[in-house]
């Protein structure tokens, strides 16, 4: 999710005002999960210190973010996008606006409490390290390929 139109309420705002805040997503970071434009999010102010697997929306500049937190520290949270691999480190709880608390896949529920969600959640985090892999290589491969090209 990104920035906000001037003169409209910023999701802060709707947090403050509600008590929740309902909207879909934009962006590949948390794909497979959110897919972009197409899925929509509940999140809820948090109620105290975060918990590894909790997905929080903070601010990073004039940008919303909605992350999983992979780490949590005494004084920050290390976290990371489901499709990134690049963990963000020293985000703080001054940062973090409220919390995923539900999510709907073409309009039906999905329960944050379920044992599909929380095996997709075990799954994907224990597959960080391939996934990284992955990543990599397929970036060296597309540069490989690039430079091929070029030389062509």
């Amino acid at each position: 999710m990104t920035g906000q139109f001037e003169g409209a309420l910023g999701i802060e705002d709707v947090l403050a005002r509600e008590g929740v805040y309902v909207g879909t997503t934009a962006g590949v970071s948390m794909w497979p999960l959110l897919r972009h434009r197409r899925d929509t999010v509940v999140v809820e102010p948090c109620a105290g210190r975060l918990r590894v697997h909790d997905v929080p929306l903070y601010r990073r500049g004039d940008a919303y973010v909605l992350h999983r937190i992979v780490e949590v520290r005494p004084d920050s949270y290390v976290i990371c996008g489901d499709n990134c691999v690049e963990k963000e480190r020293g985000v703080t709880d001054e940062q973090i606006l409220g919390v995923l608390a539900g999510l709907y896949r073409d309009d039906r529920p999905v329960s944050l409490d379920s044992r599909a969600y929380r095996a997709y959640v075990r799954a994907w985090c224990a597959l960080y390290p391939v996934r990284r892999i992955w990543k990599r290589v397929r970036a060296k491969a597309a540069r490989a390929l690039r430079s091929a090209k070029r030389r062509a």
